[in-house]
């Protein structure tokens, strides 16, 4: 087995290594675009020689410590999230092979009588396998046909999330529309409404719609736990002085937490400090001119700016 995965690359990238230059990260967009495509079929490319691995198992035990070898948690997801982006034409081979792939290892998974690969490892492959078919359809037919899935209420409600992602991920001019839609729908699923939030961020003007988005969850802790952090990213990454009262108002009312991605008064002071130029006290920071606050802020700041293209796919319920 270990000659699976030189194989798999060799004859994936015969035909473009010996007919393109390197581009470098200083490259124009155009180069720049190769680059990403090249990553996502070289992760895509890894995925794929680890599920041939897992079909090779000879019993649960087996597929379970391959599992684990490969690392396949973080393997899967960051290969599918390179796939789900634009410009993704030339990936349709290997994607291909690889929602096969899903087909066949959750076909042999079902065979094995184990608790722990039914209740665990069944679902994760199930959810990579509806988002390597929207990947697929995204490189195959575009923006079209992601709508088209995501319009199919008899497909799976799992693709049609990945499809919905997928969109969010490529942000077409004209698909503001369909997403405010489940914003403005306080009974739309929680996942399409998180990637509709998320892809707010990428129109300007749509200020408002999170904000009424926020004030109608703030009341219910678990929706606004969920979709809180979501949306005052957005509102920052937008930079609209619109937002600034809602989030000096969070500076004394927000939720605090350790964890920067889900603590509101770390964002609202950000978004205060981009908005006006100055640090505001807070409910978390009492003295605003003390150093370690510039330096969290810093940091935070540029935690959040690396991340801010980087939409988070959740688990459909």
């Amino acid at each position: 087995m270990a000659s699976i995965y030189p194989r798999v690359l060799h004859r994936l990238f015969q035909t473009v290594w010996t007919t393109a230059p390197r581009a470098s990260a200083s490259s124009d967009p155009a180069r720049a675009g190769y680059v990403g495509v090249m990553e996502a079929r070289w992760r895509l490319c890894g995925f794929s020689a680890a599920l041939e691995r897992l079909l090779a198992a000879r019993d649960a035990a087996a597929f379970e410590a391959e599992w684990i070898a490969q690392d396949l948690q973080q393997l899967g997801w960051e290969a599918l999230a390179l796939a789900r982006r634009a410009n993704t034409e030339a990936l349709e081979p290997v994607l291909a092979e690889v929602d096969q792939r899903l087909l066949a290892v959750l076909e042999r998974c079902r065979a094995f009588v184990d608790s722990h690969v039914v209740t665990f490892r069944v679902p994760e492959l199930e959810r990579w396998q509806h988002a390597a078919a929207a990947a697929l359809v995204g490189a195959r037919w575009g923006v079209a046909g992601l709508r088209t899935v995501i319009a199919d209420t008899s497909a799976p409600l799992g693709r049609r999330y990945f499809a919905f992602l997928a969109l969010a991920e490529r942000h077409p001019p004209g698909a503001w529309g369909l997403f405010a839609k489940y914003l403005r729908r306080p009974e739309a699923h929680h996942a399409f409404v998180a990637a509709a939030v998320e892809a707010a961020r990428y129109y300007p003007g749509r200020t408002a719609d999170l904000i009424d988005v926020f004030e109608r969850i703030r009341r219910d802790q678990l929706r606004r736990r969920f979709l809180g952090p979501k949306i005052l990213e957005s509102l920052l990454v937008l930079g609209d002085a619109a937002a600034l009262p809602l989030f000096e108002e969070l500076l004394v009312t927000g939720h605090t937490d350790p964890d920067l991605d889900r603590c509101e008064v770390t964002r609202a002071l950000i978004a205060v400090r981009r908005l006006t130029g100055r640090v505001a006290s807070s409910s978390k920071f009492p003295d605003p001119d003390a150093p370690e606050v510039r330096r969290t802020l810093d940091e935070a700041e540029r935690r959040f700016e690396a991340e801010r293209d980087r939409l988070k796919p959740v688990t459909v319920i």
